[in-house]
This record gives C-alpha cells, sequence and structure tokens, in this order.
C-alpha cells in the first residue's frame, strides 16, 4: 500500500527495523479521525470559496486569502497529529494533499449552489462569518490571554494591529466591490 511505502525506505536507510509487522505500521485511530475531518473541513473551505467566487472577485480574492491564512498553521497542526500517530513525513505531506480533494469538490459545489442564487450566497456567506467570529471569540482569544509571555503593551499593541489589519482587508473589500 502507498502509504507504507516510505516507511519501508526509511527503514532500509537506518539499516534496521524497528517493527515486527514486516515494514508496515498502521496509523493510530487518531490519524483517521484527523483526516475524516480534516476532509470535511477542507470540503467546507470549499464550499466558502466557490459561493465567495460567485458573488464576486473582491469578495473571493478576501475570501481565498483568509482561508488561506486560516489553513498555513490548521494544516501544520494536522501534519503534527498525522506523525504522532504514526505515519512518515513523507506518507503525511501526501495524506494532506488527499484531504485538500475535499476543498477541490467544495469548491466545485459552492460554484454550483450559489450561482445566480442569492439566498445561497447570503446564507453561507453569514455562516462562514460567523465561524471564524466564534472561533476568534471561543478558541484564539482566552488561548491569547491565558498564554501570553510577551509585556502586556507589546500584546495588546498586536493585537490591535491584527484586527486593524482585518478591519482594512474588509474595506478594501467594500471598496473593490464598489468599483
Amino acid at each position: 500500500m502507498w502509504l507504507d511505502a516510505d516507511d519501508d525506505h526509511a527503514e532500509k536507510e537506518h539499516g534496521h527495523d524497528h517493527s515486527h509487522s514486516h515494514g508496515h505500521h498502521h496509523m493510530k485511530a487518531s490519524g483517521w479521525l484527523n483526516l475524516v475531518a480534516d476532509t470535511m473541513h477542507n470540503f467546507t473551505d470549499g464550499i466558502t470559496i466557490g459561493v465567495a467566487f460567485t458573488t464576486g472577485s473582491g469578495l473571493a480574492i478576501a475570501t481565498f486569502v483568509s482561508v488561506l491564512i486560516h489553513e498555513l498553521p490548521h494544516e501544520l497542526s494536522d501534519f503534527t497529529v498525522l506523525l504522532r500517530s504514526g505515519v512518515s513525513k513523507w506518507n503525511a505531506i501526501r495524506l494532506q494533499f488527499v484531504t485538500a480533494i475535499g476543498a477541490m469538490l467544495g469548491t466545485a459545489v459552492g460554484l454550483y449552489l450559489a450561482e445566480d442564487n442569492k439566498f445561497v450566497q447570503d446564507v453561507v456567506g453569514s455562516l462562514t462569518a460567523g465561524g471564524f467570529v466564534y472561533i476568534a471569540a471561543v478558541s484564539l482569544t482566552p488561548e491569547i490571554l491565558r498564554d501570553s509571555r510577551h509585556e502586556p503593551f507589546l500584546q495588546v499593541l498586536g493585537e490591535a494591529l491584527c484586527f486593524a489589519a482585518g478591519v482594512a482587508l474588509m474595506v478594501l473589500v467594500g471598496f473593490m466591490e464598489a468599483h
């Protein structure tokens, strides 16, 4: 199976085998759960991107950039989960690309459902905006405040700059949509 190919290669390079399963490593349940959840997450991100592209270029670009910025740390953490569940680095990378197929399928679904359908555009846009606010309010803000290792002034300054960048991005989208 292609999932096990790099593990066999890595063992041959080191000159010995650490397993007793004839060179085949099995992924822990946490890895499989992560793959399913990541594929579903990528599918919904794809729907969001597809719908945004039916509403106009400014919103489409802003949505794409927002999802991309959101996905970078998310995919790195998924990569770490796969490594900890027993997958080699190369196979973790391959599996991450497989989960990305969910985003492509979601984009196709979003484009199909929202083309000339203002109701779908509005509902998906509202759910997406609410999702990002929820993540920021429930997950990120308490974590930032609890684990702050910086001077309080620098912490507040950094958060204010990030907030201002977000507002500037929204103003830019509004400007691009108006012209």
